[in-house]
């Protein structure tokens, strides 16, 4: 399931159920004395003992000429493999800025309440440099009361980063994206899934099958205990609030307060493969959205003043593009990606509308701008990409026959076209994995068992459909969620709805909770158009 940061490589339906048994064996659980998974459990504790014995050397970050001072960096060791926590070992890079401890508002001095611990979802996306975020004024508030505190997770760098192919290759050339692709199209991007598979497998060699979410639950646990933290606090974003979630199940007793934003559905039946299913539909809706957005303001854009004549407009530009890419660099494939980009965020869309605009008027500048790949992020974008195709395919089991994703992806691409078949070939690796499987946690808590936690959801979030919101606080007793109604960007916390910030910070900072167990913010505003270039 895609997040942001990948969303230029990757609802309840009622589709067909998975017919084929797992890549790679059986899924893997080892056991020992004291049932499944046991090995681990005193693996972890091990190793975060250890971790808060030696706590953190803070220092200076690994890019701290380019940083604004008042940020540092450590390192956190953990194992490899949980259930060998004498093998080999790994090291997390930590970020943290201290608790300010001023109140921004009136001045005052503040109690420091302990680490904020971020994750920002992916998989692949670091939150290295989330203790930034205290420099904006949303998050002063909590900069004051508490460390900001993120790290790169396993597999991202600089935290033992993974890769499954030359950086120098990641960025394909200009190639189509065709709503109905042909026999001859699946099979060729089928072979490159392969190929891709293999190439993880090579690269990482036996390593690679501990690149999972119940391990970075794991790792969690390591980073509470080396801050010096008897319980976490923890803001977790997207993929975020999955392996938040692992944690809340593996160490209830370990949490102190949790956020989830913008919420992965954590039923083991939909990891991964149904919910990139249930993601592909919801982008449907947001691509309408968009649409509809570019049509309210066809004085600006002249794109068409129905949806569907944005549509025409968009397909005209595809077509165009698929004769002759902009730039050299630009075809339909890269058009959409971009604008499948601003169904995760609001506030792209008068960009990639004015791209748009400008494309269909003569100037291909804004869509090369903004589509384009930027070569000088490849070395990041393929780690991104190999950390995202590791995780969800060592997470579960995924059809290993591909005549599977063909009659469930042409089927719903019959009624949710943009974003099926892209989504498709980005986690199609998966079919050709080489790494046994892990089986996902069934996540739920009883009464007593966990604290009360806070759940944040967009109703029209594509990334992660607004029915995992449900699913997660019917799973957490005491979850309490919030919703941006009508409202779609992902990731909403510290965000510009005052609402939707009031509720954070009154349950980050004063532990108060909405008292019913759910809460309404009416929608942030709608973008500003920006003006489209004359013709």
């Amino acid at each position: 399931m895609r997040a942001a940061a990948l969303y230029s490589a990757a609802g309840t339906l009622l589709l067909s159920a998975l017919t084929a048994a797992p890549a790679g064996g059986a899924p893997h659980t080892p056991d020992g004395p004291g049932g499944p998974g046991a090995a681990e459990r005193r693996g972890t504790a091990t190793a975060a003992a250890r971790a808060a014995a030696a706590g953190i050397a803070f220092g200076a970050c690994p890019d701290a000429e380019d940083l604004p001072g008042g940020i540092e960096c450590g390192k956190v060791t953990v194992p490899l493999d949980y259930a060998r926590p004498d093998g080999t070992e790994i090291e997390l890079t930590v970020g943290r800025a201290a608790a300010t401890r001023k109140d921004p508002r009136h001045g005052h001095k503040v109690a420091r309440q302990g680490a904020l611990v971020f994750n920002p979802g992916g998989p692949g996306a670091s939150g290295l440099y989330f203790p930034l975020a205290g420099l904006i004024p949303e998050w002063k508030r909590l900069g004051a009361s508490y460390d900001l505190v993120g790290y790169a997770p396993r597999g991202v760098a600089p935290s033992a980063p993974l890769s499954c192919q030359d950086p120098k290759r990641f960025f394909k050339g200009p190639r189509p994206a065709p709503e109905e692709p042909s026999d001859a199209f699946k099979q060729e991007r089928a072979a490159e899934a392969e190929a891709y598979a293999r190439g993880c497998a090579e690269r990482t060699g036996g390593a690679l099958r501990h690149y999972h979410s119940l391990n970075n639950a794991r790792d969690l646990e390591v980073v509470r205990a080396a801050l010096g933290e008897r319980k976490l606090t923890y803001l977790g974003s997207s993929y975020g609030t999955y392996f938040g979630a692992l944690y809340a199940e593996l160490f209830p007793g370990r949490v102190r307060r949790m956020v989830f934003d913008s919420v992965v559905n954590p039923d083991p039946e939909l990891i991964w493969y149904r919910n990139n299913l249930g993601q592909s539909a919801a982008f449907e809706g947001r691509w309408r959205d968009f649409r509809k957005w570019i049509a309210a303001h066809d004085d600006v854009y002249g794109l068409g003043d129905t949806a569907r004549e944005v549509r025409r407009s968009y397909e005209r530009a595809s077509e165009r593009l698929a004769a002759q890419p902009a730039g050299g660099t630009v075809g339909p494939a890269q058009l959409q990606g971009a604008f499948l980009g601003a169904g995760y965020y609001d506030d792209h869309w008068p960009h990639r509308a004015h791209a748009l605009s400008a494309y269909l008027k003569g100037d291909p500048r804004p869509l090369v701008e903004q589509a384009g790949p930027h070569t000088e992020a490849a070395v990041e974008a393929e780690n991104a990409g190999a950390v995202y195709t590791a995780v969800e395919c060592n997470d579960g089991p995924w059809p290993t026959e591909f005549a599977t994703w063909d009659r469930d992806n042409t089927r719903l691409a019959r009624r949710a076209p943009f974003e099926t078949w892209d989504n498709v070939w980005t986690n199609l690796p998966c079919a050709y994995w080489r790494a046994p499987r892990q089986r996902p946690l069934d996540v739920r808590t009883g009464a007593g068992e966990l604290p009360p936690t806070l759940i944040l959801a967009a109703e029209r979030d594509a990334a992660t459909p607004y029915e995992g919101a449900l699913e997660l606080r019917d799973r957490l007793s005491g979850a309490v969620l919030v919703t941006e109604e009508d409202a779609g960007t992902h990731g909403i916390a510290g965000g510009p709805n005052r609402c939707v910030n009031d509720h954070l910070e009154a349950y980050l900072i004063d532990g108060r909770l909405p008292a019913a167990r759910d809460a309404f913010c009416a929608p942030r505003p709608a973008p500003t158009p920006a003006p489209a270039p004359r013709s």
